[in-house]
């Protein structure tokens, strides 16, 4: 009953007449939780690993005022609301003697590496609990078999079959067990040859004669093999008891995160695919201006409430993962180098090790400045996030 009440009155808010106000709004408050937490992560387990603190802050510089102090740690409150920082002493690689020996750099590895792996740790750790906590709450969305067939794309395979938006995929080439693996296996074995799909519509069962083949989607999109239309896998709430919710909140991050590592491989190609007037397949990785739009997308579905707190959880596990990756200047990289320093058995050059962060640094802004004007240019022709 309360996530129906706070369903409702998000709905009312985000469709209103504060709705531009309120996706700016939401997508600072769910940039901020995402980084907020991580970097709650680095400080808390920097301060166990015995390393030396020198600021949390909350917002990024500038400083709008030091909020407290404590064991040395300033406590900050800063003028941009877009998550937090710590400040390590050493972090950038500074020499020893400048920090002493609680400071970063000069930390053994096997110190290092738990500082850096706590950040990303908890972004995974925040997802679990914001799915137990869905799932506890509205129930775990459960398959029930129903393939509904949400739009049919002109002058493709499915409009020349005469499918409607609307229908029920019931059979497809014989099958009576439709789902997205089924569909997708059948558009591929059998391109070019006519098959039967039966689809409810009002009531009645249809059969509709439909060949797989190329199509393409109205945003540019071409593809070698399918149907044309695109469709929902319709899903109900099953009730779980809470200790039942965690296992699933946590099996459920685990299979999100094995998904989205197997992305990683059609990564490059999306960003090559910026460059490119026909988007990718995969689609296109998103800036901070893409985001924020999804969350717009996201907030006012009927379900927004629920949308949104999926779509932070997803991003978490994003930046889960992105953050270990070994790339100069996140943590999978400090990581890396750490690894380094404990086989090699002495300390790598800090300033080398500086210099390849920083360069990392400027690579990682000139992709995000290709993916702000990217995210510019879908927004200013009307193109959707979801759905593309």
């Amino acid at each position: 009953m309360l996530a129906t009440t706070l369903s409702d009155i998000w709905q009312q808010i985000a469709t209103g007449i504060f709705d531009p106000l309120f996706t700016v709004l939401v997508f600072l408050l769910m940039l901020s939780l995402l980084v907020f937490v991580h970097e709650l992560g680095h400080l808390w387990v920097g301060l166990r690993m015995g390393i030396k603190v020198e600021e949390f802050g909350i917002g990024f510089p500038p400083r709008a005022l030091v909020l407290f102090e404590r064991n040395g740690i300033k406590y900050t409150l800063n003028w941009l609301p877009l998550g937090g920082f710590v400040r390590f002493a050493g972090m950038d690689g500074e020499k020893d003697a400048v920090y002493g020996a609680g400071s970063l750099a000069a930390a053994p590895p096997w110190r290092k590496i738990p500082v850096m792996l706590a950040g990303p740790l908890m972004n995974f750790f925040l997802a679990v609990v914001i799915f137990t906590i869905l799932f506890a709450t509205i129930g775990i969305p459960t398959p029930t078999g129903r393939v509904v067939i949400s739009d049919v794309f002109p002058n493709t395979p499915a409009a020349a079959a005469g499918f409607r938006s609307g229908d029920e995929l019931v059979r497809l080439d014989d099958q009576s067990t439709v789902d997205e693996q089924v569909i997708r296996e059948v558009a591929r074995n059998r391109l070019g040859t006519t098959i039967k799909a039966v689809v409810l519509r009002d009531g009645a069962e249809v059969t509709l004669d439909v060949i797989p083949g190329p199509w393409k989607a109205p945003d540019g999109r071409e593809f070698n093999a399918g149907f044309g239309f695109s469709y929902e896998m319709q899903t109900m709430n099953q009730p779980v008891n809470p200790i039942a919710a965690i296992g699933a909140g946590f099996m459920h991050s685990v299979d999100l995160t094995g998904r989205m590592i197997m992305m990683l491989a059609d990564l490059p190609a999306a960003i090559a695919g910026l460059f490119s007037p026909t988007p990718p397949p995969t689609g296109e990785p998103l800036g901070p201006i893409g985001i924020a739009r999804a969350t717009g997308e996201v907030i006012r579905q009927p379900d927004g409430f629920v949308s949104f707190w999926s779509l932070t959880a997803v991003l978490s596990l994003n930046l889960f993962i992105l953050n270990l990756l070994p790339i100069p200047a996140l943590d999978g990289s400090h990581i890396l180098f750490a690894l380094i320093e404990w086989a090699r058995g002495k300390k790598l050059p800090p300033e080398k090790e500086a210099l390849v962060h920083a360069f990392g640094f400027m690579a990682l802004m000139g992709l995000m400045v290709l993916l702000t004007v990217n995210d510019v240019l879908n927004a200013v022709q009307g193109t959707p996030i979801f759905g593309r």
